[in-house]
């Protein structure tokens, strides 16, 4: 019997190892200029999860079965998790405010306490940073249980809590329209413990929305945790 928690753990070191090689060739590179303020962003990770293998592909599925482990993103060192204590809002009016608290309790598990479901359809939540923030890297992990693919997924910036002012599209993985949003270009991907790392690219907004329209599984929509990786405007 194949020992599948070992290579998931594996897999986890070698993630990490590349992140930090990774991070130092392109300190190395001359044709790339690193900010001495800046490194790479590491997170704590949840365990993996021996989720067994992967059911069949929905038709349609843009998913990349070969995809490596997320490349290292470089942020500046004073662009922390702003997302603890801000205000978070939902398209779902039955989440209330305790459940939608686990987006930011820090408990990334893989466990059925751990997860805000959603009702079925377009969803979003919404975080409201207080005030205008550059905003570097948004991670997302949505259930991670069994292997498994969540369609529609979106991420959008904006100045104002209805999107209508300066929005930035952060990722599109919905290449169906499907949302109305747009076309987007990103690929779907399976959910792990290593999360979804987005590049914000230092965007200044308030607002940060993320949509989801059911997954490979079910039509539900389940998020475990969101970091945001902000600092203040200056």
């Amino acid at each position: 019997m194949i020992n599948t928690s070992f290579f998931q753990k594996l897999a986890v070191g070698i993630a990490h190892a590349l992140l930090l090689n990774s991070a130092f060739a392109q300190a190395d590179d001359p044709k790339r200029t690193i900010p001495q303020d800046w490194a790479p962003l590491v997170l704590k990770l949840p365990a993996a999860k021996d989720a067994g293998t992967p059911k069949n592909i929905p038709a349609g599925s843009t998913v990349d079965l070969s995809a490596k482990p997320q490349p290292p993103l470089l942020i500046p060192k004073d662009a922390v998790n702003v997302a603890p204590g801000k205000k978070i809002i939902c398209s779902d009016k039955n989440a209330t405010a305790g459940n939608l608290g686990k987006l930011t309790d820090g408990d990334k598990e893989a466990e059925e306490s751990s997860i805000l479901l959603l009702h079925k359809g377009l969803q979003w939540v919404q975080f409201d940073l207080g005030s205008p923030h550059e905003v570097y890297a948004i991670v997302v992990w949505h259930a991670f249980d069994t292997p498994k693919i969540y369609r529609s997924v979106i991420v959008q910036a904006a100045d104002d809590s209805d999107l209508t002012e300066n929005v930035h599209t952060l990722f599109n993985n919905d290449q169906e329209n499907s949302a109305g949003l747009g076309i987007g270009a990103d690929r779907q991907y399976f959910e792990s413990n290593q999360g979804k790392i987005i590049d914000a690219q230092g965007v200044r907004a308030r607002f940060i929305r993320l949509y989801s329209n059911g997954n490979s599984d079910s039509r539900l929509n389940e998020y475990t945790e969101v970091e945001i990786y902000a600092r203040p405007s200056k």
